[in-house]
């Protein structure tokens, strides 16, 4: 996925987990659930950020932080997956906007193995594309 956006305004999209409910398919950031977060929305590798969905709550660990171009979690609670990874690396494009890849792995039981992989496609281009759609509108005026 290609926005318009820089990497500087997709990184700090990505880094503070409250906007993630202003672009994402979360409905909102559980602080309850949550741990070290930062206060000013620069979350550091170890933050728990639990976001809801409906009625589940799913837990990611950052697990890596290079500057505008990756940021890398992990599973901290998922009922309905397991040593769950993944990464979504930034790349600056010859026009000034950023490409955006968005994947991961999991396990999962067998009886969601027929489910999961479709619906988890379908919520991270979701992701992935509200994202690139909101760091367009944050882009400053021209």
């Amino acid at each position: 996925m290609t926005t318009s956006a820089s990497p500087e305004i997709v990184w700090k999209l990505l880094l503070d987990a409250a906007s993630w409910p202003l672009w994402s398919k979360v409905d909102s950031l559980d602080t309850t659930r949550s741990v070290d977060l930062s206060h000013d929305g620069d979350d550091r590798v170890g933050a728990v950020r639990a976001f809801r969905t409906g009625r589940t709550v799913t837990g990611e660990r950052l697990t890596e932080k290079v500057e505008q171009r990756l940021l890398a979690y992990e599973d901290a609670f998922n009922s309905s997956m397991h040593n769950y990874h993944a990464r979504i690396e930034l790349k600056p494009t010859a026009n000034s906007g950023t490409v955006i890849h968005w994947y991961g792995e999991y396990e999962t039981s067998w009886l969601l193995r027929w489910v999961m992989p479709r619906y988890l496609q379908k919520f991270m281009q979701g992701k992935t594309e509200g994202l690139a759609r909101y760091a367009e509108e944050c882009k400053p005026a021209e």
